[in-house]
């Protein structure tokens, strides 16, 4: 008797019939490469016209995208049935975690400070730094989001700053859409660099190259001398979406300031570091260089919104500029003219100290001095138990640093029987045992890949070292301090209150990482990568638009290097251009920031964030425009890049 349940499933649906070995197929349609990649388009096609033109919600079209991307997989690429709802149903799991499990938290952290009132000091505090509502989106959109990005990444940034920017009384739509067009730039290095480690952990081995650090450097480099050009210009852009051009060029010695201050620690960190604390260090530096500013110049006329009243510059009362209209404040909000004592202040700005300090904390083993070199070797790399990140990882297969869980068998010996505190199996219906061992029945096939080689559909249940674990560490110390310094703050009903906030937010997600999955392991994404890069001569320009639909389809850099990178990196190689795969690689991942905007998943992020959910229609149909033109803006820049400075591509 198989006393694993999962292995007894797995079993059953080969012992049924419905699991059958499934080799990717890339031109089903009629032997064209074309025709397959328009067919496997046609998901996206009902993603796009149910959310933008027929403004249905979000779950709704998810849905019937994932329907549509579930019956191509089946009848036309093939895909057998059991394997079919293996791959939908771990695409709905990996949406609830590690995604949804992050931005439930990120939105929990935020209302728990409002409940406590640190909010409304923060609010007042930055107030006085500055009233200037085209100042508070720099600071707050575009700085702090890039911090969050780079400690957490996924949607806390989104949430986070798009709910901030709310709560100081940005129409909420607006907030939101900018919250997700300030979230480009930052995102290749987000989470302590996962993007770029991940993809220099594939583009090696295409390579010839055994360690993949170096490559993983070259990589840093190729995208810190794309993205730093956007991160001088985003600044711009937003305060442009926001208030217009002639208000833009009003504030430009903060957009500059901003912006070049983030380019430039983004550029010599990235080029000379490494990837992991690229976003950390350029956002604090943005964040203290726009501060330092302030101090010493100011706007010739505040910028408010056309319902908004005079405000306080200093000693004097300067008259509201009229902009953007909003919902005027809910009565009995607490005033903005409130004079916080030093304490207090310092007391509420510490709450969102704690969300640093933890996360920094919890991922200090993926930091450059404790990582290792090559990351995660042994020898080099802080050991455990003083690697804090490697003790929460216990049980990961192949983890050199921690091997054996902490609860559970040796994965190496059962790699199906639950573990903890990282419990990493194949999923139900996609895999079947072989000697005693579980094989993907899943196998990707040329041009994907050098020869047919399994493609296992795995699910990481990392409890603990999860960046959602970490932020609602996070929110559980501030709690606790929160207590301790006499606020009344309950700490389930504010969790509960973002339950109900995100409850349809956290199911859209799932069905849009099902759709992903099922394009991504059925092959139909492949067909569509494959049709692009027949492109020739501007194939650089069309690699920023594959890392665009990559991050589209899921929502994550990371999940777009990981289905792209390989491809770009080996047609790079057979191009007679002798373009160049860390440039093509590099720019998958530049090119896949710009579609980050316009993912459903973070659409449905932003709605929850400003609590309108239902709006995510309206959300994308604003983005979609600023997203095409980065992108095609990224692509341009990889193309003289390639043909006219090719000098500044690094190699490995």
């Amino acid at each position: 008797m198989n006393s694993n349940p999962l292995a007894a499933l797995s079993l059953w649906g080969k012992t049924m019939g419905i699991l059958l070995t499934f080799h990717q197929v890339y031109q089903p349609v009629l032997g064209s490469i074309l025709l397959s990649a328009l067919l496997a388009g046609l998901p996206l096609y009902v993603l796009f016209v149910m959310l933008a033109i027929l403004r249905m919600p979000a779950w709704q079209c998810a849905l019937a995208a994932m329907v549509t991307a579930a019956l191509l997989s089946w009848v036309v690429w093939g895909m057998p049935f059991g394997v079919t709802i293996g791959t939908a149903t771990e695409g709905m799991a990996f949406g609830l975690w590690p995604i949804s499990w992050i931005v439930l938290n990120a939105v929990f952290f935020h209302n728990l400070t409002v409940a406590s009132g640190d909010f409304d000091v923060i609010k007042r505090a930055l107030t006085r730094l500055t009233t200037d509502r085209r100042l508070q989106a720099l600071l707050v959109a575009f700085s702090f989001g890039a911090l969050l990005e780079g400690i957490a990444g996924f949607g806390a940034p989104v949430a986070i700053t798009a709910s901030i920017l709310a709560s100081l009384g940005f129409e909420p739509i607006s907030a939101a859409v900018l919250a997700l067009l300030a979230n480009t730039a930052p995102v290749a290095f987000g989470s302590i660099g996962i993007p770029i480690v991940t993809l220099g952990g594939l583009v090696a081995p295409i390579l010839g190259h055994k360690d993949p650090t170096s490559t993983t450097l070259a990589l840093s480099a190729m995208v810190g001398r794309q993205l730093p050009l956007f991160s001088i210009l985003i600044p711009a852009y937003l305060i442009v979406v926001l208030a217009g051009w002639k208000r833009m060029r009003e504030i430009l010695p903060a957009v500059l300031v901003t912006g070049i201050s983030f380019a430039v620690v983004q550029f010599l960190v990235s080029n000379f570091v490494g990837p992991e604390l690229t976003d950390i260090l350029a956002a604090l530096v943005s964040m203290g260089c726009l501060a330092i500013l302030l101090r010493f110049w100011r706007p010739a006329e505040i910028w408010r919104f056309a319902h908004e009243t005079a405000v306080p510059v200093g000693p004097r009362r300067v008259p509201g500029a009229v902009g953007l209209p909003v919902a005027a404040a809910e009565p009995g909000a607490p005033t903005l003219d409130a004079v916080d004592p030093p304490g207090r202040i310092v007391r509420a700005f510490a709450m969102y100290i704690v969300l640093v300090v933890v996360i920094l904390v919890g991922q200090m083993g993926n930091l450059p001095f404790f990582a290792g070199h090559p990351v995660g070797d042994v020898k080099t790399a802080l050991a455990a138990p003083a690697n804090l990140t490697a003790d929460l990882k216990c049980g990961t297969p192949a983890f050199k640093l921690c091997p054996l869980p902490w609860i559970g068998p040796d994965p190496a010996k059962d790699r199906q029987a639950f573990k903890f505190p990282d419990w990493n199996f194949y999923w139900p219906g996609t895999y079947e045992i072989t000697n005693g061992k579980p094989v993907s029945l899943i196998f990707r096939e040329k041009p994907i890949a050098s020869k047919s080689t399994e493609y296992p559909l795995t699910f990481d249940w990392n409890f603990l070292a999860a960046a959602g674990s970490l932020v609602l560490y996070a929110g559980l110390i501030a709690f606790l301090l929160m207590r301790v310094l006499g606020s009344r703050v309950n700490f389930l009903a504010v969790y509960g209150r973002t339950l109900r906030q995100l409850a349809l937010p956290i199911v859209t997600i799932a069905l849009i990482l099902a759709i992903a999955q099922l394009m991504n392991y059925s092959g139909m994404t492949s067909s569509l990568a494959i049709a692009l890069s027949k492109t020739g001569f501007i194939f650089p320009f069309v690699a920023a638009f594959l890392g665009w639909l990559g991050v589209f389809l899921t929502g994550s850099d990371t999940s777009s290097n990981t289905l792209f990178g390989p491809l770009q990196a080996q047609t790079a190689l057979q191009l007679s251009q002798h373009v160049s795969p860390i440039l093509t690689a590099g720019t998958n991942s530049s090119g896949g920031v710009m579609g980050k905007m316009i993912s459903p998943q973070n659409l449905s992020v932003g709605a929850a964030g400003v609590n309108k959910v239902g709006a995510e229609g309206e959300i994308f149909r604003r983005v979609i425009g600023y997203s095409l033109i980065l992108t095609s803006a990224v692509g341009v820049v990889a193309m003289i890049e390639t043909y006219v400075i090719p000098g500044i591509i690094p190699s490995p």
